[in-house]
Order: structure tokens, then C-alpha cells, then sequence
């Protein structure tokens, strides 16, 4: 028997396929999320977990290994000094498809693959400023008002200006001009 031998082709032949996986997977790891079809997801998913578990261990033997397979070099050390130690302590499933519906065209299955770790970018924010708001030390009061006259005046706090609305925005009806007399 060979069951769970095989792959998906994909149709597409062979340098296709590599080409197409190769390009994907290094996609994935420099945004750490891609929406794609299921097919594409579950083998993308095999070829980059194998890639992250190479790169768990950073020696010259295993970045060439993975080198042959990604070719853009800041991807390669991505993967290699950020992706795969933050992979070290799990043993495999380092990426998750979520399912996100049919495309309108032709009624594909689409999913998210994206790392397990991966953040939305609203969470990134939200930890910055965590890690902003945290207890500075106490100053003197005296040095703390010497700064805030001797600095400019803060230009972000200043609410915008309300948008002008649509009937504003409109110019005013022309009046007729009187004829200039002839003096």
C-alpha cells in the first residue's frame, strides 16, 4: 500500500511546483502569514515546517540546506535568527490553516497560513504600548517643569481640525457681476 507516499501536484509539472513552493514558503516567512488556496496550504505547510525545524539549529550545514530553497538572503536570516529560535521549544506545528471561505471566481477553498506564533499587527501595537505606559522613574518636580517649558509645544496632542462637509466644500453661488460704470 502507499497511503500518505504522495503529494499534490497542484497541476503543474515539476520546476513549476518547486518554484511555486519555494516562493511561497519565502513569503511565509517574511510576512509569517499568506492567504492562499487549501491545496497550496497544505503543501506549502510541509515544505516550510521542514525549513523551521532545519532552522531550530543554526550551523553552516543547515542554513545551505534551506539556502538551496530561499533564495532572498534577509528571509534566510530571518528564518534562522528570529523564525527558528522562537520554534525551539516545539516539537513540530509550527504553522496553522485557518479557513476563511470561497473565492468568488471559482469557488476555491481559501485559508490563512500563518505561524503559530504570528501576531496581527493590532496586537504589535497594542504590546508597544504596553510596554510604553510601564512606570518611568520619579524626577524632581522641579526638573520635570524645567522640561516641559524649555521644550516645544506637543504638536500630536492637538485634536485635527473637523473635515470640512460636503455642503462647505462646495463653492458658493456666483452672484452676477454689475456691469463696471463708465466713468
Amino acid at each position: 500500500m502507499n497511503h500518505k507516499k504522495g503529494f499534490n501536484k497542484l497541476n503543474r509539472n515539476a520546476s513549476h511546483r518547486k518554484a511555486l513552493l519555494r516562493n511561497m514558503a519565502t513569503v511565509l516567512f517574511k510576512h509569517e502569514r499568506i492567504v492562499t488556496t487549501k491545496a497550496k496550504a497544505i503543501e506549502v505547510r510541509r515544505v516550510a515546517e521542514k525549513m523551521i525545524t532545519r532552522a531550530k539549529e543554526d550551523s553552516v550545514h543547515n542554513r545551505r540546506v534551506v539556502g538551496e530553497k530561499i533564495a532572498d538572503q534577509a528571509v534566510l536570516a530571518k528564518l534562522f535568527t528570529d523564525i527558528g529560535p522562537r520554534m525551539k521549544e516545539r516539537n513540530g506545528g509550527y504553522t496553522r490553516i485557518l479557513k476563511i471561505g470561497f473565492r468568488d471566481q471559482d469557488v476555491a477553498s481559501m485559508v490563512v497560513l500563518e505561524l503559530v506564533d504570528h501576531k496581527l499587527a493590532d496586537d504589535k501595537k497594542a504590546d508597544k504600548k504596553k510596554a510604553a505606559e510601564k512606570p518611568k522613574k520619579a524626577e524632581p518636580k522641579a526638573a520635570s517643569k524645567a522640561k516641559k517649558t524649555d521644550s516645544k509645544p506637543d504638536t500630536k496632542s492637538k485634536a485635527k481640525a473637523p473635515r470640512a462637509t460636503k455642503k462647505a466644500a462646495e463653492p458658493a453661488e456666483a452672484k452676477p457681476a454689475a456691469p463696471k460704470s463708465a466713468e
